[in-house]
């Protein structure tokens, strides 16, 4: 892997590497340098450079760069696909799903010259006129998770390149392949050299840009823990921060559902890229009587499952991500039936084919978690749903609204005043009513509230637009007398 500085490809002069395995069979496919502080600067210091004359291309002529992009993305679609497959795990289908939301954003995106409109009032006063612009920060760092490696980087990438931005962009250093191929085709768009950069490496890049004085804004998806760490450093260093952090998603199934497609539903959305999204379904809470039915269909679901290599179309889940990410999954598992748990149906140590020497658990239904065990409040990110039950739907979002994470919530019903209360009391940042997977098109924000988001702008959108520009104020006089003079 090699980082893209100032318009070509650079190998890094990094003396420590970290090895990119196929998380489905063990191989390994490359390996990612972790780049020096120096090579940060040099990246840096050349989107600096570009930024002067960049922030002066019309922005009806920076977005023609992102058509171009639309449709370079849509030819290498499925080789984009594969790729994040090798690397990552997940299915296929899974994979295109990503691309097509990253393709998403650059078609929001190309609405720049409109959507960074400002405002204007005439007479303010007597012969002064007030006018809002907005003007692009500057250098902008995106640092993104391993879960997305295509998506997340486009949730900011267009946006600010469309407003006049340029930008470093860290993907991460266990999932690199696919932001050389994004890159690779940026590279055929021939911007001028600087507006795009690319540095791969680890905590210290992460650090290196929190800290560089020319950076003005961060924009960062991970973990809550590595979010507070990049919020607090990188506000103060002065910049403006935008950081989506874990989650531990409840979902609400109230009697009345329909059953049957819940449970379809929450399955998808818990054991959907094995539970490594920030979306996935974590916890359901059934009320009343939806309990022992509801346990029954989601339990089958789970059961039914096909696990495998996400290259074969017929595979439904793959593996998660690393060696360690499985231990980490199993350890909780079992730490979750020392304190009381019954695993209904087991996902660990599952037998697999021989050449299928990857991180697999097949997907796991627990039941009987107390609320006060600590893998209760724990964001697990693997493909393991717990099952909790109460009597009525104020004790189901007063779990909703005390744990420690708010970036969604899902309430299953067929009452519309049961779905206004949950959408209305619900403290978290995206909602879904009879949904799963609450994610955000591209053209609303990607929200996310309390222990999930660190910031006050979110990714895409017009938060995107909001964040990706800063407004500046004028107010003007032009006394009549002064044109006499001409």
């Amino acid at each position: 892997m090699q980082n893209y500085i100032h318009g070509a490809w650079r190998p890094s002069s990094a003396t420590d590497f970290l090895t990119v395995v196929n998380p489905a069979t063990g191989e390994e496919l490359t390996r990612t340098p972790m780049s020096t502080p120096a090579e940060v600067d040099e990246a840096v210091r050349a989107a600096a450079a570009a930024f002067p004359a960049w922030r002066r291309v019309p922005v009806t002529d920076r977005v023609q760069y992102l058509f171009q992009l639309k449709t370079c993305l849509e030819e290498a679609f499925e080789e984009l696909a594969r790729t994040i497959t090798l690397e990552c795990g997940k299915t296929l289908a899974e994979s295109r799903g990503e691309l097509r939301r990253a393709i998403e954003n650059v078609e929001v995106a190309c609405g720049a010259p409109t959507l960074m409109q400002g405002y204007n009032s005439e007479d303010i006063a007597r012969g002064i006129d007030e006018i809002m612009i907005r003007q692009p920060l500057g250098v902008c760092a995106i640092i993104a998770p391993f879960n997305f490696p295509a998506m997340i980087p486009f949730w900011f990438l267009p946006y600010a390149i469309a407003t006049g931005n340029t930008v470093v962009v860290k993907p991460s250093e266990r999932v690199p392949m696919t932001m050389q191929k994004v890159f690779g085709l940026l590279e055929s768009l021939d911007l001028p050299p600087g507006v795009v950069n690319l540095i791969n490496g680890g905590p210290d890049v992460v650090n290196a840009l929190c800290d560089h004085p020319t950076v003005r804004a961060v924009s960062f998806v991970g973990s809550s823990t590595v979010a507070r760490h990049v919020y607090a450093r990188a506000a103060a260093s002065g910049k403006r921060v935008q950081c989506q952090g874990g989650a531990k998603n409840p979902v609400v199934i109230l009697p009345d559902a329909d059953l049957a497609a819940a449970a379809e539903i929450v399955a998808d959305s818990a054991f959907g890229c094995a539970g490594q999204r920030c979306l996935a379904a974590a916890m359901a809470i059934t009320v009343g009587e939806a309990g022992a039915a509801f346990t029954d269909a989601i339990s089958q679901k789970a059961a039914a499952r096909v696990t495998g290599d996400g290259l074969d179309e017929r595979v439904q889940m793959g593996p998660v991500i690393t060696p360690e990410s499985r231990q980490r999954v199993e350890r909780l598992i079992d730490r979750a039936i020392a304190d009381g748990a019954r695993p209904i149906v087991d996902g660990r140590n599952p037998a697999m084919p021989e050449r299928l020497r990857g991180n697999f658990i097949r997907p796991t239904v627990i039941s009987g978690l107390p609320f006060e065990s600590e893998v209760a409040r724990t964001e697990i990110f693997g493909p393991v749903l717990s099952l909790h039950h109460v009597d009525d739907i104020d004790a189901a979002i007063a779990i909703v609204n005390g744990g420690e994470y708010g970036n969604q919530a899902s309430l299953f019903t067929t009452s519309g005043a049961s779905a206004r209360r949950f959408r209305y009391e619900a403290e978290v940042g995206n909602v879904g009513i009879n949904v799963g997977v609450a994610a955000p098109m591209a053209f609303f924000p990607f929200s996310g509230a309390r222990g999930s988001f660190f910031g006050d702008l979110h990714g895409q959108g017009r938060d995107a637009f909001e964040f990706f520009t800063q407004q500046k104020v004028v107010v003007e006089r032009w006394p009549s007398h002064w044109s006499r003079r001409f």
